[in-house]
């Protein structure tokens, strides 16, 4: 099948007049419509089962099973699939039942063409924005920059590019991962996700790319590894930067062939994957420290989406803060309805360093912990308080610990690059590049001079 073909609205069609329904499906496809015809709802539930279809145009009167029954079983087994009928026994009350049930619109025959036409984009009108409400379901937002990377994520949704989503930790890169994967022609497959950095370099090989039984010690079995598991469908690579250089070689060769080869096979395996990744880093300043591979980034990165901070899209807090506060009270069986203003005002005004996942755990403390129907501001003081210092991913931790220990040991060889590098056990080139990774310049921990000379 062409890409025009797969790109054009699919219609199912069903009636009994055979010639009208050769007729119709010339001037269907004529105005764009990829047509499947049959002449009977038997037919048509056979064709339903076996592919996915944007409208179906059906007679009512029909030997056997009717439209209206047909759209019963439709609207049961297919609810969004919106469903259009024509008779040429057309009545008010016939026409007023089906609509009060559900369908979409009655046509009478002889069709009018343009009220026909109106109907079908009508239809089509609503499975865009169903598609629009549904896959962005967990993206609340109503401020300009946040509306304007979501209309760029669900464009390149419909594309099988590669998409590299970067952002501050806590913006939500894997909730707008999945939401693209949604939008995507390949919703319907697996989505998974893994996260780079949180796993050794020969387990995260093994959790990639599979291995057989035997590979290495404790691989009692064969395993499939996740790029398999998620074929037909969307992998994540979440904190793509924290990738071990030797394992990048190995991505890559995976991206460029579209095959796979577990650990301790010889055998490659194809597999059909779109890859999304995430990174909280600069991935440029990691190149040029030798820390990333310049081809893997601009394979990952076809388009790159950067995930706004929440102090960026301050006016959204608002509406994601009582969207929060449902779920939680919800989740807590709890009376907890509103927000008082003043605490509103708290929200809106705190600096957020956790973005959108310390404004979640905010919230659940407050639902907790709140004695009232109305969250007052002395709980948002105390939660913000407490969130403060929020719970740090495994690979923050990391970072946080290795910035430590570097100021540590410059404090001890009172900034002396050389013995701090026998101290630490890593060339100076190494160390240099770790200083630069986490903003340390050696000179500020040199001894001051003495005064008295």
């Amino acid at each position: 099948m062409s890409d025009d073909t797969q790109s054009r609205p699919r219609l199912l069609l069903v009636d009994d007049d055979d010639s009208l329904l050769r007729l119709l499906s010339i001037r269907l496809d004529n105005e764009g419509y990829d047509v499947s015809a049959v002449n009977s709802s038997a037919g048509a539930r056979q064709l339903l089962d076996q592919q996915r279809y944007q409208l179906v145009l059906s007679d009512l009167r029909m030997p056997g099973e009717d439209g209206l029954a047909l759209f019963e079983w439709i609207s049961q087994r297919y609810p969004d699939l919106p469903v259009i009928l024509m008779t040429a026994h057309g009545s008010i009350a016939e026409a007023v039942e089906a609509t009060q049930r559900g369908v979409l619109g009655f046509l009478t025959k002889p069709l009018d063409h343009s009220e026909l036409r109106e109907l079908l984009e009508k239809a089509l009108a609503q499975q865009v924005d169903q598609r629009c409400a549904d896959w962005r379901r967990d993206l609340l937002s109503r401020s300009e920059v946040m509306e304007n990377l979501l209309a760029q994520a669900g464009q390149v949704a419909l594309s099988n590019v590669s998409v590299l989503i970067s952002g501050a930790s806590g913006t939500g890169k894997e909730v707008l991962a999945q939401a693209i994967h949604r939008a995507s022609r390949r919703n319907e497959q697996p989505f998974i996700a893994i996260n780079c950095g949180a796993l050794p370099e020969h387990l995260l090989e093994s959790e990639l790319f599979g291995h057989t039984k035997g590979a290495f010690t404790g691989a009692v079995r064969e395993q499939d590894g996740l790029f398999r598991a998620a074929d037909g469908g969307t992998l994540f690579l979440d904190e793509i930067g924290d990738m071990p250089l030797a394992l990048q070689v190995k991505l890559l060769r995976v991206l460029q062939e579209r095959q796979v080869r577990p650990v301790g096979s010889s055998q490659s395996i194809p597999v059909d994957v779109r890859v999304l990744s995430a990174t909280h880093r600069n991935l440029r300043d990691s190149m040029a420290d030798g820390q990333f591979r310049e081809d893997l980034y601009y394979r990952l990165k076809v388009v790159e989406l950067q995930l706004p901070t929440l102090r960026e899209r301050a006016e959204d807090i608002p509406l994601l803060a009582r969207h929060l506060l449902r779920q939680a009270s919800a989740r807590h069986q709890a009376e907890v309805r509103a927000f008082s203003e003043p605490a509103l005002e708290r929200l809106m005004t705190a600096e957020w360093p956790g973005n959108v996942r310390q404004l979640v755990n905010v919230i659940e403390q407050c639902v907790a912990l709140s004695p009232s129907p109305v969250i007052a501001p002395a709980l948002v003081d105390q939660a913000l308080a407490d969130q403060t210092q929020h719970w740090p991913t495994l690979t923050e931790a990391r970072d946080q610990f290795e910035r430590q220990y570097l100021m540590r040991a410059l404090r001890m060889t009172e900034g002396k690059v050389t013995w701090a590098a026998d101290l630490v056990g890593r060339n100076r080139t190494d160390l240099y590049k770790l200083f630069k990774k986490h903003g340390l310049d050696p000179r500020d921990f040199s001894a001051p001079e003495d005064p008295t000379g």
